[in-house]
């Protein structure tokens, strides 16, 4: 099988960010983005979705982190994309479920090549988070996912039945479960003979 692999260069006035990106990899990452928080989440994507991954940015952190945060997320849509090609032979969806302590994510995608995201929802309360760290939020991860799954053309669908307060306990699970959702989604079905839907075609 082919490498599938992608580097995508990204600058604003704002930010500016790239990514190296390898599908299919050994989980190695080196993610320096300037929000802590963020750094350590795609760490644990890279390593539960067996993704190499090399994420560089610098933003107008001095303002806040939303453009930075957001960026990120529209760059690594596009290295994921172009990565996957036509898409040729991928299974295309994925879905799993991550405890962690009293939290459990549960997260389900589909590379449709129709982004969509409608934010984290939560099953058992509307939002029991109390407990920010590091100026990073559930707002602050739904800015990113939105931007990640319409880049990338993916149908994605997040859940936690959870009523820790910690965010960092409710964001982890659901990071490693993107990324073992994604290396569902992204593997290659021996079986599949071309595009994997009845158009023949994913844009």
């Amino acid at each position: 099988m082919k490498n599938r692999s992608a580097e995508i260069k990204r600058k604003t006035r704002e930010t500016e960010i790239i990514v190296k990106l390898t599908i299919g990899g050994q989980g190695k990452a080196k993610i320096d983005t300037g929000i802590g928080m963020l750094d350590h989440m795609l760490e644990l994507f890279s390593f539960h979705g067996l993704f190499d991954l090399n994420v560089c940015a610098k933003g107008d952190l001095k303002v806040d982190i939303h453009h930075t945060n957001e960026d990120i997320g529209i760059v690594l849509g596009d290295a994921f994309k172009k990565a996957l090609g036509d898409k040729n032979g991928i299974k295309r969806f994925g879905s799993i479920s991550v405890p962690m302590e009293d939290a459990v994510a549960n997260v389900v995608v589909d590379i449709s090549g129709r982004g969509f995201f409608n934010g984290i929802k939560f099953v058992l309360s509307k939002d029991p988070i109390t407990k920010k760290d590091t100026g990073y939020s559930i707002e602050y991860a739904n800015h990113f996912f939105e931007a990640f799954a319409k880049r990338l053309g993916m149908n994605l669908d997040i859940s936690i039945s959870s009523l820790n307060p910690d965010l960092h306990t409710n964001l982890e699970p659901v990071f490693k479960g993107l990324g073992i959702a994604l290396d569902q989604a992204t593997q290659i079905d021996p079986r599949r003979k071309g595009i994997p839907s009845t158009k023949g075609v994913i844009d």
